[in-house]
């Protein structure tokens, strides 16, 4: 630790306060997190000054609960839909009611908990904030995308990694190593059909057209050379999984191919894959990724179900496989 205080002390000198993030690289992740955050509360507020409405940008979550909720809530409520600190919204609550914008009433059900609602005040200043927040919706999403076509998802799983993994027990378990996701090269090739290529032919009792048989074992003339992609999971130093992205149009993509190796599963690599392809969507500014699957794949339906995939009626494009039951596409 000495060391490393060391290290940071004379890389601020060096390079002086406006210049330390960036060259903390990720020991910074936090610190640059709470700058955006400020910076987007900063110039918020100004918006909110500046057409002459009394409110906050840290009031907008809490705020927005109490506008579209038909029935009072209490500060567990709340906290529940927002995943705030319990805290910061008992202080937020009582900003917006030193302001004359919510009311706190006994709750006759629960005696150590309050009843939260707007004030008639509360319910005129939603008229002022609603067009405001569309252009805050319109402008966050050119700023936020800035960094990537799929940020709010990219936020969510770094979100939800950290409620099931927090820091300090990935920190307490630092020499357990982690899944890693690879794109394509030349020596993962062999990889697909051990993978892919077994598991399809133990589904389909060992039946293997000529199509299929060429499409495992010439991934890269399959799918990259038409605009695919192709995606593998790696655990210390074995390729546990794989999935290819298959492009039928300009617009769309297909999910094919996903597997991961039996020891392995329970892992979240099938979600992890399935993410990285999203993702690449988003950077190809598709509309719509599909798939096929079989109903007796309870654990993949439930997956996808996950991910927001619903049945659908496959595109024209979409070669429909002799043992497909259900096809099914998720918007992006």
């Amino acid at each position: 630790m000495k060391v490393l205080l060391y290290i940071c002390k004379y890389t601020f000198i060096y390079y002086g306060m406006n210049d330390i993030i960036n060259k903390l690289g990720y020991l910074s992740g936090g610190s640059r997190l709470r700058r955006i955050y400020e910076k987007l509360q900063v110039g918020g507020d100004k918006v909110y000054k500046d057409a002459g409405v009394n409110f906050k940008s840290s009031w907008f979550p809490v705020f927005f609960v109490l506008s579209i909720s038909d029935k009072p809530q209490t500060v567990m409520g709340i906290t529940d839909q927002i995943s705030f600190s319990h805290i910061t919204v008992k202080n937020i609550v009582q900003e917006l009611y030193k302001e004359k914008l919510v009311n706190i009433v006994s709750n006759p059900s629960d005696k150590r908990s309050k009843h939260i609602s707007l004030t008639n005040e509360g319910v005129i200043l939603i008229k002022q904030l609603e067009p405001l927040w569309l252009s805050f919706s319109n402008v966050l999403k050119k700023i936020l995308t800035t960094g990537h076509p799929d940020i709010i998802n990219i936020l969510g799983r770094i979100d939800s990694e950290l409620t099931s993994n927090p820091l300090n027990k990935q920190i307490n378990n630092l020499k357990e190593e982690s899944v890693i996701i690879l794109d394509y090269n030349p020596g993962l090739k062999a990889y697909f059909f051990e993978l892919a290529g077994y598991w399809l032919t133990g589904f389909l009792k060992g039946k293997l057209d000529d199509e299929e048989e060429f499409a495992l074992r010439n991934p890269e003339k399959t799918y990259l050379e038409q605009g695919g992609f192709l995606f593998f999971a790696k655990y210390k130093e074995e390729i546990v999984g794989c999935i290819a992205l298959k492009r039928l149009d300009d617009y769309r993509f297909e999910l094919v191919n996903l597997f991961v190796e039996p020891a392995y599963r329970n892992m979240g690599i099938a979600t992890r894959l399935i993410d990285r392809c999203i993702t690449r969507c988003y950077e190809n500014q598709a509309t719509e990724l599909w798939l096929q699957t079989n109903i007796s794949l309870k654990e993949a339906d439930k997956l996808y179900y996950k991910f927001n995939f619903k049945v659908g009626v496959a595109p024209k494009s979409m070669n429909i496989l002799p043992g497909t039951e259900k096809v099914m596409c998720k918007e992006i």
